[in-house]
């Protein structure tokens, strides 16, 4: 929820709130950063580098960021969705792209979402899964590799708590602690011991009181109930965390030297953890500086992010990262060339920067491959 803190940003160009007053009883959705294919929502193309409103949308109660494109789930179980449509990500059956938020076809009951590259998933109520989009490796766990337009059941899902997508591979946790996977499994994403495509959901090996999942490109996360992280899958850039130059993971190791985690999150190349204190730590790459350590020398081992402390929530990006503070403060850092940071400029920042003019009320926050929402 976003009120009168972040009026003005937010109402340049778009004609949405009259006055001040009327801007305290709205509730809305903001957008930033790349907005090429109008996954801001805002019914343009045009970049922005501070926040601009996603048109049509009242309240969410959560929202995710895929690769130019945008979901958010509604308070009444239903999903609006936005951007690129190209492979059928927005769930609408018609494959044409939208630069305002429209509803994902026949979903009711839904309690969690999750974006991938050019696919999306809705937990629902009942502890299911349904999934649309790109279906070329699997991701939508059908059994089948053609892309749905329209949600689909993945099949023989069912306990399901969380939810992630990657680039071409989708993840649940279970309510008994334990994780299954489908999709693309070349780096060992799918953690089965394999590197075998999986078209239906397979266990995670060695897995087991997982409280969290995590989803990056081609790696995952696993808060375990010791708050400690297991990580598998692509390991190029040192984004799993385990000190090696080990490629990849085709089951869980130890992310190196963590313990009292409380959160997790992971990009394209990298990972993240909030840890109980309320700082963060970064691995993986950081050529674009989205470890937020000041340098842009890639980690294969967590290093604190420089200057955060009292954080609430993370979220990774692709290539850049939001931390929402208690004090409701939002800080971004890493890529910026299209705007994903928010602070009104295209500067890379190599530690944490304010997003302006200042967002405040801020109940969920979400990042897409070059583009953030805060709701």
């Amino acid at each position: 929820m976003l009120t009168a803190g972040m009026m003005l940003a937010a109402s340049i160009g778009q004609g949405a709130m009259a006055d001040s007053a009327a801007a305290n009883d709205v509730d809305w959705v903001a957008t930033w950063g790349d907005n090429s294919e109008g996954q801001l929502g805002d019914a343009t193309t045009e970049q922005r580098h501070t926040a601009v409103r996603a048109l049509s949308l009242s309240d969410a109660e959560q929202l995710a960021g895929g690769t130019s494109f945008s979901l958010a789930l509604l308070p009444d179980g239903s999903v609006k969705a936005w951007g690129l449509n190209s492979d059928g990500q927005l769930g609408d059956g018609s494959g044409l792209p939208h630069r305002t938020p429209g509803t994902v076809a026949g979903l009711t009951g839904v309690v969690a979402i999750a974006a991938g590259d050019s696919h999306s998933l809705a937990l629902l109520s009942d502890g299911t899964v349904k999934a649309w989009g790109d279906n070329d490796s699997g991701q939508l766990g059908d059994g089948t590799t053609t892309d749905r337009q329209l949600p689909v059941t993945i099949t023989g899902l069912a306990g399901v708590v969380a939810v992630g997508a990657g680039l071409n591979h989708s993840l649940a946790l279970l309510s008994d602690g334990t994780v299954k996977a489908w999709g693309d499994n070349a780096s060992g994403q799918l953690g089965d011991g394999t590197r075998i495509e999986r078209h239906t959901p397979v266990s995670t090996i060695s897995l087991s009181g997982v409280r969290k999942i995590a989803v990056g490109g081609d790696h995952n996360l696993a808060l375990m109930s010791d708050r400690t992280v297991k990580a598998w899958g692509r390991n190029g850039f040192g984004e799993l965390g385990d000190g090696t130059a080990i490629p990849s993971r085709d089951t869980p190791v130890a992310v190196s030297g963590l313990t009292g985690v409380a959160g997790i999150s992971a990009g394209e190349f990298h990972s993240l953890a909030r840890l109980r204190n309320g700082t963060v730590k970064a691995w993986g790459y950081n050529t674009f500086a989205q470890l937020g350590d000041g340098t842009l020398t890639e980690r294969r081992t967590p290093v604190n992010v420089v200057g955060l402390s009292d954080v609430e929530r993370i979220v990774a990006g692709g290539w850049h990262n939001l931390a929402l503070l208690e004090d409701g403060t939002l800080k971004a850092w890493g890529r910026n060339d299209l705007g994903a940071i928010g602070d009104g400029t295209t500067t890379r920042r190599t530690i944490a920067v304010t997003v302006v003019p200042g967002l405040t009320d801020i109940d969920t926050i979400a990042a897409g491959q070059f583009h953030s929402l805060a709701g």
